[in-house]
């Protein structure tokens, strides 16, 4: 028999969980459906902090327009004033619940610089803070007694006769069986699609699961474009070296030891806005200013206390990834992908144009970050439009009777997973999506010309073909990571021509959107949104205005 609820949330991290909760304090009877346990969810990633104007020297007007400028204006205005006026009060909550925040001398909660930031807003846990309020609202979760479906893999959503959204069809990796869940309201917390790319900053199971399952449900996607490159990942495996070490006050330097960003942001230097930033390391690098690629992070100036009291995590992880201890030594560091600031359209209570679904954090695009995400705001999207989305998607359950469906649907998807089980010997879904990522990282990168993107195009295009021929190894049912990686694969390749398709269309350079055929900002055709929908042979693109409250474009400068 299938499970029934008024909402369930896909994803249980940061966004999942605030959506959780906000769904069960409405009045919703909530369930989440996660592939992983929420302690492992990519929330713990996150390093430096989550931006809030709590200063008496601050405002959030401040923190809205340095959120739109970094956004390059592509950022909808009326999302980013939601978020910045919202941004306290969701710290002070997270206080109460029990996040340990670092402190100043005198007591009050302490803050850090943060690129793009005219003001020292981003609030933190040493370099762990994505984890500690991870932990905290896990606190939270279970105490509230909400319902959690751990290690199930969504493969399908569900709809009604009328095209709502109704449930979510869930693969039990423990039992290799496929189960049918019903719900008058489904949320999407899935986080990113990072593997897209190789190397990432993001987890293994960042795959866009859930813009996946939204996108084949008829819900259009939207700045697909904009992928975060950030400026201090380590070069042998992606691990993110967080902007904290340059909010504290890390230099970057060049082979020859200059420090090359006051060629570029002369005024915030190191702390410009990251696509600035990125694109500042890579001229270095293809300059040859560089080695093995790399440009590097100098923290030795801030001695030894300092870097342990503040950096222990990333110092570690330098440490063993690159042989450096920050210390003593630069660490070499190059752009990496990190974030991707598209993703389901969604209006600022998390709805999208699917009835029944809606969706929060970085597998929504409410377009806070439009072309570029200022770091410490994707913590504090997850807790304010995560909030939000569970309590609209809790009054939108209240008014639908729960839904019923046959379990023709479960056949069907139990047939197709048998299918894929059985297909021949054929190619292996690992070595595809190291071929993707690695041809997106190349041909899709910091920077991007209309010919890398037209092989990109047609190499997405083989892979998609060549996905049919994929075959599982494993034939075993009970966590056949196999099969999983071949569900996740599937979903990606949807994503990456998403990608391709929007970067391809945008003839100007805008935030993390970097055309070195079309090098100048073009408002006056490309002040828009850019929208991916299901299509013939590959995604159709539309577009949409920008939402402008009171802040005209204007050049920016770091």
């Amino acid at each position: 028999m299938a499970q029934s609820h008024d909402v369930i949330v896909v994803g249980a991290g940061l966004a999942g969980m605030r959506a959780a909760l906000a769904a069960q304090a409405a009045g919703g009877d909530v369930a989440i459906i996660s592939k992983v346990y929420p302690v492992r969810s990519h929330s713990n990633a996150a390093q430096g902090g989550i931006n809030a104007a709590l200063a008496p020297e601050d405002s959030w007007e401040s923190h809205a327009y340095d959120t739109v400028k970094g956004s390059d204006y592509l950022g909808d205005q009326e999302a980013i004033e939601i978020l910045a006026r919202e941004a306290p009060g969701a710290i002070i909550e997270l206080e109460h619940m029990g996040v340990v925040f670092s402190r100043d001398e005198e007591g009050r909660l302490g803050s850090r610089n943060f690129g793009g930031a005219t003001h020292a807003r981003t609030y933190f846990v040493g370099d762990f803070t994505g984890q500690a309020i991870l932990h905290v609202l896990y606190e939270q979760l279970v105490k509230s007694g909400i319902r959690t479906y751990n290690e199930f893999f969504v493969t399908q959503l569900l709809r009604d006769a009328h095209g709502a959204v109704a449930g979510v069809l869930a693969l039990d990796m423990r039992s290799g069986e496929l189960h049918q869940f019903h719900a008058s309201a489904v949320v999407l917390c899935t986080g990113g699609m990072g593997r897209v790319f190789e190397p990432s900053t993001n987890a293994l199971i960042c795959t866009g699961d859930g813009t996946a399952l939204a996108y084949r449900a008829g819900a259009p996607l939207m700045d697909m474009e904009m992928v975060q490159f950030h400026p201090t990942t380590l070069k042998s495996n992606g691990a993110l070296i967080s902007e904290s070490a340059r909010g504290e006050g890390g230099y970057l330097i060049n082979r020859l030891g200059e420090r090359f960003m006051s060629k570029t942001a002369p005024n915030k230097m190191e702390l410009a806005s990251r696509d600035v930033v990125s694109r500042a390391e890579q001229v270095e690098i293809n300059e040859g200013r560089s080695v093995d690629g790399c440009v590097f992070l100098d923290l030795r100036h801030l001695g030894a206390a300092k870097i342990m009291e503040r950096l222990p995590q990333i110092r570690e992880l330098a440490l063993e990834f690159a042989g450096a201890d920050m210390i003593t030594d630069p660490v070499p560091i190059c752009p990496g992908m990190h974030y991707q600031m598209g993703g389901v359209r969604t209006d600022v209570h998390g709805a999208t144009a699917v009835p029944g679904l809606f969706a929060a954090g970085e597998c929504a695009c409410v377009s806070v970050h439009g072309g570029n995400r200022l770091g410490a705001n994707s913590l504090l999207e997850t807790v304010v439009f995560g909030r939000r989305a569970g309590v609209a998607a809790a009054a939108a359950a209240a008014g639908r009777p729960r839904p019923t469906l046959s379990e023709s649907l479960l056949r069907d998807g139990r047939r197709a997973l048998d299918g894929l089980l059985a297909r021949p010997e054929g190619e292996r879904a690992a070595a595809l999506r190291l071929e993707m990522g690695h041809t997106m990282t190349r041909q899709v990168g910091v920077f991007r010309t209309e010919a890398t993107l037209r092989e990109a195009e047609g190499s997405m295009a083989e892979l998609r073909q060549r996905w049919a021929r994929v075959s599982v190894g494993d034939k075993g049912r009970l966590f056949n990571q196999a099969l999983v990686g071949a569900l996740e694969l599937d979903f990606m390749l949807d994503l990456a021509r998403c990608v391709v398709a929007a970067a391809l269309a945008r003839t100007e350079s805008r935030g993390a959107h970097t055309r070195l055929d079309h090098p100048a900002r073009d408002d006056a055709n490309w002040l828009k949104h850019i929208l991916c929908y299901p299509g013939d042979g590959g995604p159709r693109l539309e577009t949409a205005p920008v939402s402008i409250t009171r802040w005209q474009p204007q050049e920016r400068v770091y």
